[in-house]
């Protein structure tokens, strides 16, 4: 007999094992799942704000909204590649890139390259302590750092959408 997969039959088995990952990983599962909403909301934010307003300045000491794009960007490769004990070349997206279409490329490569990270992670390699800044730092930390800072420059994003007259994407309904 064959058997066929439907969509909803495909929704519930993987959400069969999201609640296994969650049951077997629960802190490392938590993680994923606050930085999964930051990349969304970063992730509508540069595809919501036109193209127009990538040079916008909140003030002239500050960085922009394109340059905010890139700064997520750049960093992500940063953080997530500390937590996986990996070196990668961040895209320097802050300081290279201008347009909307190509800040857009780097911020996706790098919630790409995070999402590596984290489907990789688990609660006992999350504890393993790597070389952090100054000291020593559990994996697991470095990620929700990564996700603390995204959230931090999201709050730029969306003070710069707000003078704009845009709603940002964790205000919409």
């Amino acid at each position: 007999m064959t058997r066929v997969l439907t969509l909803a039959g495909a929704a519930v088995l993987t959400l069969g094992f999201a609640a296994e990952a969650q049951a077997q990983n629960p802190l490392s599962a938590g993680a994923k799942r606050t930085y999964d909403i930051i990349k969304g909301y970063v992730t509508r934010a540069a595809e919501k704000m036109p193209e127009e307003h990538y040079t916008f300045k909140a003030s002239p000491d500050v960085r922009s909204f394109g340059q905010l794009v890139g700064h997520i960007a750049d960093a992500n490769f940063m953080f997530c590649g500390a937590a996986a004990a990996d070196k990668p070349t961040p895209p320097g997206a802050e300081k290279s890139k201008t347009t909307k279409a190509d800040l857009q490329k780097a911020l996706a490569e790098s919630f790409a390259y995070c999402d590596k990270a984290h489907a990789a992670m688990t609660d006992a390699a999350g504890a393993e302590t790597v070389k952090f800044f100054a000291g020593d730092m559990a994996k697991l930390s470095i990620l929700e750092f990564n996700t603390h800072h995204d959230f931090e420059h999201y709050g730029n994003m969306v003070t710069y959408m707000r003078i704009k007259g845009i709603v940002p994407p964790s205000s919409e309904k």
